[in-house]
């Protein structure tokens, strides 16, 4: 099949494929790689050469020529099995280079409803402006990508970084990049790797404007492939699904999950591993199943002495800023109380 190139209203950049490979960008990007790893043995390696390091990606770079690809592959239960794909150390410094000069590109191209991947745009902003929008709506449509990124394609992808970017040199490292790994032919970026992350964001941007400007859908919000339509007429949002699913086929070559809702706002709505209601925000059971998973698992490594204190709350901390978007009081004084080291 044939998918017409999205037209898109974007300027194209130019001048930045320079920008990458200075030395002060690598060196940036090297601290920023090593963030939270400064005692793994591959940081610590990088870093006794680094000056030397960092030239040697600074040639490739610059020869566009660079040594990806080395992937290290496990998986992870978090709530559902997941593969992740961690590239080596040198290869998140690339990451990093590049991000540092494309990621503003990328991100003034974002609506302001979309969450994921953005400063200051996490989780908790999305649940407060999803509960903003469920007070002034009767109904709502939510919807996800079916295996979203084993499904990106490749192509498309391109495509539309051809749109944004104008030097030939920056979308071939671009392309060699996802050129890296397929789930199928031609389509599949990697879960944890940074670059992944924000195409993945990227890729959907042409239908967040066509949901917003073309479809004049005000109340809409999307975090990575989970987005929500909110409206006041079930029957114009039955038809939206049907005229949602053709654009992303056609445009995208990407399909919904089976598992699409469309229901009242009263219920509350199932988001990122909340429920939000009106007047409220619960966790979901799942959610509580994994915080106390996570939380006996932190306290059992302080315990045995693989953590000191500052380790334990450098863990803890983004553990407990998660579920205390939602009302949880009550519960986290009780798993606490039962499983807390000093309980």
């Amino acid at each position: 099949m044939i998918y017409r190139v999205i037209k898109q209203k974007m300027k194209r950049v130019n001048n930045l494929y320079h920008q990458i490979s200075l030395y002060n960008n690598l060196s940036l990007a090297f601290y920023k790689a090593s963030m939270g790893k400064k005692e793994k043995e591959e940081v610590i390696r990088y870093r006794e050469n680094l000056d030397k390091n960092l030239k040697k990606l600074q040639e490739q770079i610059i020869n566009v020529k660079p040594d990806i690809g080395n992937y290290r592959f496990f998986i992870v239960r978090d709530p559902k099995l997941r593969e992740i794909c961690s590239p080596s150390f040198k290869e998140m410094v690339l990451h990093h280079a590049i991000m540092n000069i494309c990621e503003p590109v990328l991100d003034k191209y974002a609506i302001y409803n979309s969450y994921a991947c953005r400063k200051g745009k996490g989780t908790v902003k999305a649940i407060q402006r999803c509960q903003e929008y469920v007070r002034q709506h009767k109904w709502y449509l939510k919807m996800d990508i079916k295996k979203y990124f084993d499904s990106i394609n490749h192509n498309i992808a391109i495509q539309l970084l051809t749109h944004k970017f104008k030097e030939k040199s920056l979308i071939t490292l671009f392309y060699k990049i996802l050129d890296t790994y397929h789930k199928t032919p031609f389509k599949g970026v990697p879960i944890g790797n940074l670059i992944s992350q924000h195409l993945a964001n990227f890729y959907l941007g042409p239908f967040d404007h066509w949901i917003l400007e073309e479809q004049k859908k005000r109340y809409y919000i999307r975090y990575m492939d989970d987005f929500i339509v909110f409206g006041n007429c079930k029957k114009d949002l039955k038809e939206l699904l049907e005229i949602i699913q053709i654009y992303l086929f056609n445009k995208l070559d990407l399909k919904l999950k089976h598992t699409t809702q469309l229901n009242r706002t009263s219920i509350g709505i199932p988001f990122l591993g909340f429920r939000v209601f009106k007047g409220k925000i619960l966790l979901t059971p799942t959610s509580k199943k994994r915080f106390i998973k996570k939380f006996k698992q932190y306290e059992h490594n302080y315990e045995m002495g693989i953590w000191d204190s500052q380790k334990l709350v450098q863990h803890m901390e983004p553990l407990f800023a998660f579920v205390q978007t939602a009302d949880t009081l009550s519960f986290r004084k009780n798993v606490i109380n039962r499983f807390g080291v000093l309980s």
